[in-house]
């Protein structure tokens, strides 16, 4: 049987990507990370800072990295702004959890109406009760479909794990839009009050077709 030859000149002289490697569809692109050091806030608003939050991308994804808060027992929350600087924007979201203690004595999943909006222009929890301990934080993700759309409202997703301040395990799935034709330019996350005290939270692109 005859051996077929490769020559390994062949990537190394390459001067442009193939369109498999560069056209990549789903593939995440790192536009930005914000790490938290006694933090009142993270912002990421299009423009500002290198930030990208436009039509570049169909979706954008938000990774949180042990989040974890100044004051016990508090909520970590998001909101999003169409004019950069207030972070108002009216919003529809729903909200369900499933726990279980360490203790392996209480589990549950139910729907937390006292934790959705409807037509709320409050921030969004992401999760509820976050505990404060040296070992306990919040991590997740939040998707946002198409922001700079200026016909559609702007829905999200979101889901994360935290360690409640009484040693849960809290799994929590927040969605809704934000119901207005403007695009959205930003998005703004925080405790509930007192600071974050640590913690990354990474921005990235998802590449279309």
């Amino acid at each position: 049987m005859a051996l077929v030859k490769y020559n390994d000149r062949s990537i190394r002289n390459l001067t442009t990507a193939p369109a498999a490697v560069t056209n990549n569809p789903g593939a995440l692109v790192h536009i930005k990370t914000l790490t938290a050091s006694s933090s009142s806030t993270l912002s990421f608003v299009d423009g500002s800072d290198s930030v990208v939050l436009d039509n570049t991308y169909p979706i954008y994804k938000f990774e949180f990295i042990n989040i974890h808060p100044e004051t016990d027992q508090k909520k970590f929350m998001f909101q999003g702004t169409t004019d950069g600087s207030n972070f108002n924007t009216a919003m529809t979201t729903t909200w369900f959890q499933a726990y279980h203690d360490e203790a392996d004595g209480n589990t549950t999943l139910s729907y937390i109406s006292g934790e959705d909006q409807a037509q709320g222009t409050a921030f969004q929890s992401l999760c509820e009760d976050l505990g404060n301990d040296a070992d306990q934080n919040y991590c997740g993700e939040l998707q946002i479909f198409n922001p700079s759309s200026t016909t559609f409202v702007k829905h999200f997703m979101a889901k994360g794990n935290e360690t409640y301040f009484s040693n849960y395990s809290n799994n929590a799935y927040v969605s809704g839009y934000f119901n207005t034709t403007s695009a959205i330019t930003g998005l703004q996350f925080k405790m509930e009050s007192g600071n974050i005290d640590a913690g990354q939270i990474k921005l990235y692109g998802i590449k279309d077709a």
